[in-house]
C-alpha cells in the first residue's frame, strides 16, 4: 500500500514529495514531503483498453474520445482548448505542456494538497529518492502553497550544513523570485550537479529579515538508521527516513545497543518526513506490543487496523521519542502509537500533521503517474493528526541560538527523563 505523506524532493534530486518531495541532495518535491509510501512504490498501469470505473461512469483511457456521459461536462474544456490553439499570441502551443497543466489543475481542484500529478521526469526522480542516494541540496519540501516550504533538511545534507531549517519558505533561487512558481520549476532551479552552488533566499518564522544561504550541491548517501550509547549509558537511535530496509537496519542497531543493557532508549524522529507506510508500522512494532499501531479509514467509511508485528525488540525498555515540526507521516504513526498506549513520552515540538494515505498509480504509455489520497489514518485511539500534528508530552523548543551554539536541549531533556528514578 502506498502512504504518501507527500514530500517534495528537490534532489535536488530534483523534485518531490515521500514521501512528500525532497531537495534531494536534491530536492524532492511532492513525493516525499511527509509521504507515507506503500511498500511498493508504484502500482501497475492499467492494461491497454482496461476499463476504470470513475464515479459510476466507465472511462476507457485508450479510447481517444470523451465518454458520452461526460461530453456536456467536458464541452467547456475542449472549447477552451480550441480557442487557445487558434487565438493565443505565441503559437504553436506545446501540447504536452498544456495536457500536464490540465492534469495538475484537475488534481489541485480536489482541494487535497497530497493528490497530485507527476510528470515522467519527476517520477524518475521520486523512484530514485527512496534509495537514500541523492544529488542536490538534501531537503524535504512541500510544494502545495504559493511558496515552497522546507519540511526538513535531510541528515548530513548540504542543506543542513548551510543552516536550512524546517518551515523555511523559499523566496528566491539565485536571485529569481519563486512566488507562485510551480514546484517542478522551483525544483529544476534548486537541483543541479554535485559541486555546483545555489543561493536560496528564505523566509523564516521569527526572523526579522529573509535569510540567505549558499549551498554546494553534492551526492550523499543517507543512512536509514544510526545509533550509539550516550555517555550516560542511554541508548540513542536516530531514524532518518522510512525506506524499504528501515526495519532490518533498526533491528540490527537495537540488537547491538540493547545487548549493553542501557537504562533507557531514545528514538529520534526529528526532521524525518516519513516514507513507506509498512516501514512506519514495522518501526512502531519494535517499540509497542499493543495493537493496532494505526487505523486506516477509507472514503467509503471502512476501516483497516494494522496490528503490531510480533517480536518487537524494544517493547519494554524505558522509552522517549523525539519529534519536531519536520516529523511527518510514518514518523507520526510511530509517535502516535507510543503516545496513545503511554508506552513512552514524546519530547520536543509539535509534529507536522500528515494524516492521509496516498497511492501512486502509473499512467499508461509512460505518461507519468498520479498520486491520489484514498484514505486517512488514525492513531490507535482514533485520533487524527492531519493538519494538527502531535503535541509532545514534554515541550522543549530548539532555538536558533541553541543550534548556533551546538546545543540540543531536546536531546538533553529526553535523556533527563529516562534517567529519572
Amino acid at each position: 500500500m502506498f502512504d504518501k505523506i507527500s514530500r517534495a524532493t528537490l534532489a535536488l534530486l530534483g523534485a518531490l514529495f515521500v514521501g512528500a518531495g525532497v531537495f534531494s541532495v536534491g530536492f524532492v518535491t511532492g513525493s516525499r514531503y511527509n509521504t507515507l509510501l506503500p511498500a511498493v512504490l508504484q502500482a501497475a498501469a492499467p492494461a491497454a483498453g482496461a476499463v476504470v470505473p470513475v464515479d459510476k461512469i466507465a472511462v476507457t483511457p485508450a479510447q481517444g474520445a470523451t465518454p458520452e456521459e461526460l461530453q456536456t461536462a467536458f464541452k467547456p474544456f475542449w472549447e477552451t482548448w480550441e480557442l487557445l490553439q487558434k487565438n493565443f499570441v505565441d503559437r504553436p502551443l506545446d501540447t504536452t505542456q498544456l495536457v500536464n497543466g490540465a492534469i495538475q489543475g484537475m488534481m489541485r481542484a480536489t482541494g487535497d494538497r497530497n493528490t497530485s500529478y507527476m510528470t515522467p521526469a519527476e517520477q524518475s526522480v521520486m523512484q530514485g529518492d527512496m534509495s537514500g542516494e541523492l544529488e542536490g541540496i538534501g531537503a524535504e519540501v512541500d510544494g502545495s502553497g504559493d511558496l515552497m516550504r522546507i519540511v526538513a533538511p535531510m541528515k548530513g545534507s548540504p542543506a543542513e550544513a548551510a543552516g536550512v531549517r524546517a518551515g523555511d519558505l523559499i523566496l528566491e533561487v539565485d536571485g529569481v523570485d519563486m512566488s507562485g512558481v510551480d514546484s517542478s520549476t522551483v525544483i529544476s532551479k534548486v537541483r543541479g550537479k554535485a559541486g555546483t552552488k545555489v543561493k536560496l533566499l528564505l523566509k523564516r518564522e521569527g526572523a526579522s529579515a529573509p535569510v540567505e544561504v549558499e549551498i554546494t550541491r553534492y551526492k550523499i548517501t543517507i543512512p536509514m538508521v544510526e545509533g550509539k550509547l550516550l555517555t550516560s549509558g542511554v541508548a540513542y537511535v536516530e531514524i532518518n527516513q522510512f525506506g524499504s530496509d528501515v526495519e532490518v537496519a533498526l533491528r540490527e542497531k537495537l540488537k547491538e545497543l540493547l545487548a549493553q543493557n542501557p537504562p533507557g532508549l531514545i528514538v529520534d524522529l526529528r526532521n524525518n518526513p516519513g516514507g513507506y507506510l509498512n516501514g512506519g508500522v514495522a518501526v512502531a512494532s519494535e517499540l509497542v506490543a499493543e495493537s493496532p499501531v494505526m487505523v486506516e479509514r477509507s472514503g467509503d467509511g471502512s476501516e483497516q487496523e494494522y496490528p503490531a508485528q510480533p517480536g518487537g525488540l524494544a517493547t519494554k525498555i524505558k522509552l522517549v521519542v523525539l519529534i519536531n515540526a519536520g516529523s511527518a507521516s510514518a514518523s507520526e504513526i510511530v509517535a502516535g502509537a507510543v503516545q496513545d498506549y503511554k508506552r513512552g513520552l514524546l519530547v520536543g515540538e509539535q509534529s507536522y500533521g500528515k494524516g492521509t494515505v496516498q497511492t501512486w498509480l502509473d499512467l499508461s504509455d509512460g505518461g507519468g503517474a498520479v498520486r491520489i489520497t484514498f484514505a486517512r489514518w488514525l492513531t490507535p485511539k482514533m485520533r487524527s493528526v492531519d493538519k494538527k500534528g502531535l503535541v509532545p508530552d514534554v515541550l522543549v523548543v530548539l532555538t536558533e541560538a541553541d543550534q548556533s551554539a551546538g546545543l540540543d536541549p531536546q536531546l538533553a531533556a529526553a535523556e533527563a527523563v529516562l534517567l529519572q528514578p
